[in-house]
């Protein structure tokens, strides 16, 4: 008896693995696999969040339309070239969906986000993997890898899992050398992040360039990582085509309410940045002060650390034993960085503790 075939390319998808919540043992402990916001939910977002619930048995906006006007106004960009989706995961896969197929090709940088790969052979196209520069984004390694049938481009920046960030000069100058028909996809997830001065011109770039798709999500910074909200902005044809793939009602009436709240939460998002700044560079210095003993910090501008193990004690062995100690982090052998750990910047106390179990786990 035959039974239903997957097309070939599906099942060479290796799928998603989350960052864990659990130990081996089914301990709860500091989860700092996943790169979360470690001060939660801003409180107006959970009180509007709560107001929604009486009207459970409502269909959600379809359009998203107060959403769309809170993000455009708080960004200073048009909400009729937002598109909306179940985190920016979703618009990823939009994307790749609207303007990449069986016989295409899909570039993104090595030690990129690992979607990336997903939403490209999801549609039948062939993921091509640019080589890295030190764990960085080569803009000249993806130019060398467009052929005539590239159509998308994925740049994550500051980028996941590595937390490297490539500067607004860069930017322009892998755009500038993109054919017109090649669709590049600034994913900014972690954009909220960066220094002031840091920004990449992305949101500039989507307003003036009819290749180009910026992607954010209220995940990370604005504390929303379960109810799943990402959107997307670029010219209208690129929304227009997505927008025809997009799933209807795809994120609740509550989650569009806690995010418009979040969006108004400053001082939230202000104190966030802060303390990600801080303690994001401390917790650096204090890696590579053990470079005696193997370890290295690779240079973030997200609310990450990105740390490899290249003496006696292995990433491996660190994991685990960081587990014992309390602290869930994310190894990513998966992704080819196996002597690595990526590492949440969590409360001070976390941190704190994260770099004392660290020191006697290699014995600085």
């Amino acid at each position: 008896m035959t039974a239903p075939a997957p097309k070939p390319w599906i099942l060479g998808i290796a799928p998603y693995v989350p960052g864990r919540s659990t130990t081996d043992d089914g301990r709860k402990v500091s989860k700092l696999s996943s790169n979360e916001n470690p001060f939660g939910t801003p409180q107006v977002a959970r009180e509007a969040f709560l107001e929604a619930a009486t009207s459970l048995e409502r269909y959600p906006d379809a359009a998203a339309a107060e959403l769309r006007a809170a993000i455009g106004a708080h960004y200073g960009i048009e909400s009729e070239r937002i598109i909306y989706g179940t985190g920016s995961d979703e618009v990823l896969h939009l994307a790749a969906g609207a303007f990449s197929g069986v016989g295409d090709e899909v570039i993104y940088v090595r030690f990129g986000f690992a979607v990336y790969d997903i939403a490209a052979r999801r549609t039948g196209a062939t993921p091509v993997v640019a080589p890295d520069k030190d764990y960085a984004t080569d803009v000249d390694a993806i130019l060398a890898c467009v052929t005539e049938r590239t159509r998308v481009v994925f740049v994550a920046n500051p980028n996941n899992p590595t937390g490297t960030y490539s500067t607004r000069a860069e930017i322009a100058r892998l755009h500038a050398g993109l054919p017109k028909h090649v669709l590049l996809v600034l994913d900014q997830a972690y954009t909220e992040y960066l220094d002031p001065e840091d920004d990449d011109g992305g949101l500039e770039l989507a307003r003036t360039q009819p290749n180009v798709l910026v992607t954010r999500t209220f995940s990370k910074i604005y504390g929303l990582a379960s109810e799943r909200v990402g959107w997307g902005y670029g010219a209208p044809a690129l929304i227009d085509a997505m927008h025809r793939i997009r799933a209807p009602f795809n994120f609740s009436t509550a989650a569009q309410k806690a995010a418009i709240a979040a969006l108004g939460d400053k001082d939230f998002v202000e104190h966030s940045y802060q303390h990600n700044r801080q303690w994001r560079s401390w917790f650096a210095d204090q890696i590579n002060a053990m470079g005696n003993k193997g370890l290295r910090a690779v240079p973030s501008k997200a609310n990450f650390q990105l740390v490899l193990f290249e003496g006696e004690v292995n990433a491996e062995t660190a994991y685990k034993a960081l587990m014992d100690a309390g602290y869930i982090v994310r190894w990513l052998p998966g992704q080819g960085l196996p002597h690595g750990l990526r590492i949440t910047i969590g409360t001070e106390e976390e941190v704190r503790g994260m770099v004392e179990a660290l020191r006697r786990i290699v014995g600085a």
